[in-house]
């Protein structure tokens, strides 16, 4: 058999085939899975936000308490008659808020209550619905990447225990005398919402490149940005715990003056030192958390704080290698100033509720803001001389 002539300046294995760059493990076999995760994922960020949202409105409106019940799979069908609006009015005539504060209602006034309440707890039912028919779907359809199922599992755990967390918030304000939930529950409510809505931002940011695209922006981390982002996640959860105290037990509403409190730096009400034997009893930490002077003074104070170490992370990030980071943590010290103005507002409008739920949409774009500029500290998006993206 005759032999094909190379010629001499032929390089070694000139005209083969060159191979077919692989994607990385993640996304073999698995065909549009990552984008289609991610759009379901979006879609339950909105969701999450929602819940908030509603959520806030049900406290600003006290109707948190309007449905004494926990009934997970019938309480999502509302009264349909007469019959039934004078049952559930009957039950909520039972409950210390109404023998306290709203003795005398109507059934309309009742009516009003019911629908908020009622709107939450359905809302939350749609969150867990969107969840488990995306889950399973593409769990089924073996459309998960690899590794991936614990991540997107772990949003229905933790959105099934946030319905549990959610009922013990509410049997709080259902016993003796109070016509409130406890605000440390209120607390641990709106923390784990916050979690969740920041587990979701995060995974939905990682599906938005390839496996590959993001081993190899890796390898130009941060560390000294993703160290500054760390810290504003630790002081913006903080400060989002001690909002939710401050909503708890209406602490916004007794210092209308700033940038004093009601005329002094340190206000009047401040608990005074305890001693050592009043360390160990649990009432007195109780206690501490619902001293509307101590929690709106801390309050403020994170609240200085988060700003002043979002100003360093921004100075910081100015010095970034890459375009799209920069860009991030200037939107991120803007957004800071901006919650830090609705916080004054919020302050001086004696908690008026727009402002304290534009303040609290705002909590939730600074929580978002700093967990994407932690990302692309952690995986920068590398630009381009050829392109101008540097």
């Amino acid at each position: 058999m005759a032999m094909k002539k190379r010629s001499i300046f032929e390089e070694v294995g000139q005209g083969a085939k060159s191979p077919v760059p692989q994607g990385g493990s993640i996304d073999r076999g698995h065909g549009g899975a990552r984008r289609g995760i991610r759009l379901w994922l979006m879609a339950l960020f909105v969701l999450v936000m929602a819940m908030i949202v509603v959520g806030g409105l049900t406290r600003l409106t006290d109707s948190g308490l309007a449905i004494p019940e926990w009934r997970p799979v019938t309480g999502a069908l509302p009264p349909l008659d007469s019959a039934d609006w004078q049952a559930e009015f009957a039950r909520y005539q039972a409950t210390p808020e109404y023998r306290l504060q709203n003795e005398g209602m109507s059934l309309a006034q009742f009516q009003r209550l019911y629908w908020w309440e009622w709107g939450h707890r359905q809302l939350g039912r749609v969150v867990g619905l969107v969840w488990a028919v995306g889950f399973l779907g593409f769990l089924i359809a073996r459309k998960i990447p690899r590794g991936w199922w614990p991540r997107l599992l772990a949003l229905g755990v933790l959105g099934g225990a946030q319905g549990a967390v959610g009922w013990w918030m509410v049997s709080s304000g259902l016993v003796y005398d109070r016509v409130d939930v406890a605000s440390y529950r209120l607390a641990v409510h709106l923390g784990l919402a916050f979690a969740i809505l920041g587990l979701i931002a995060w995974q939905a940011l990682a599906l938005g490149r390839s496996e590959a695209e993001l081993l190899q922006a890796r390898r130009q981390r941060e560390g000294r940005l993703f160290g500054l982002t760390t810290a504003l996640v630790a002081v913006a959860f903080l400060q989002i715990l001690l909002g939710a105290l401050v909503a708890g037990i209406d602490a916004g509403r007794g210092f209308p003056t700033w940038p004093d409190m009601n005329g002094t730096f340190l206000p009047a009400d401040l608990p005074p030192v305890p001693g050592a034997d009043q360390l160990r009893e649990p009432d007195w930490w109780l206690g501490l958390l619902e001293n509307s002077a101590l929690v709106q003074f801390a309050h403020r104070m994170a609240g200085y704080a988060l700003v002043l170490l979002g100003l360093v992370a921004w100075i910081a990030g100015r010095r970034s290698r890459h375009r799209v980071t920069r860009g991030a943590f200037d939107l991120l010290a803007l957004a800071l100033l901006a919650q830090a103005g609705l916080g004054v507002g919020a302050v001086l409008s004696a908690a008026e509720w727009q402002v304290a739920i534009a303040h609290q949409v705002g909590a939730v774009v600074i929580w978002v803001l700093i967990l994407h500029a932690r990302h692309l500290a952690q995986y920068p998006r590398v630009g381009s001389i050829r392109k101008g993206t540097l």
